[in-house]
């Protein structure tokens, strides 16, 4: 829920700075693009701290080397959210984005019925999940 709060959060105090006058924030698109890459900063933090073993657990039993594939998405995020926010690429890291939210769905679905949790409370529920994962992929989709 942390990722839901900071997205919408931070995209009404930078609508509200640009309505304010910085100019860069005077549009909603550039808003969005740094609320989303907030977001994903944020949530990359969580694959190297103290989290990072529960994301591990999350991880599917199909899935091969939990741990390499919670650093690689963790370097996605980051490559993702930076990306978004240069002109220039921004349109590829939205795809790349959106495609990575789809591919690391499942671990959200295999947490959820497990029971997992992250750092002591309980994973957000299955339809809740695909609910934020909807409105997740339709602000990276936006974003670019």
């Amino acid at each position: 829920m942390a990722p839901f709060i900071i997205l919408i959060s931070s995209f009404l105090i930078l609508r509200l700075i640009g309505v304010l006058g910085i100019a860069y924030f005077d549009r909603w698109e550039t808003s969005l693009q740094s609320a989303v890459a907030l977001m994903f900063l944020f949530t990359a933090t969580a694959h190297w701290g103290r989290r990072r073993l529960d994301l591990i657990k999350m991880v599917p039993p199909s899935v091969p080397n939990p741990a390499l594939m919670v650093t690689i998405t963790g370097i996605l995020e980051i490559i993702g959210a930076i990306g978004l926010l240069i002109p220039f690429t921004s349109n590829i890291a939205s795809i790349g984005l959106a495609l990575l939210l789809i591919i690391m769905f499942p671990a959200n679905i295999y947490a959820a019925r497990k029971g997992s949790t992250i750092d002591g409370k309980p994973t957000t529920p299955l339809f809740l999940r695909t609910i934020l994962q909807i409105i997740f992929l339709t602000a990276v989709i936006l974003a670019g």
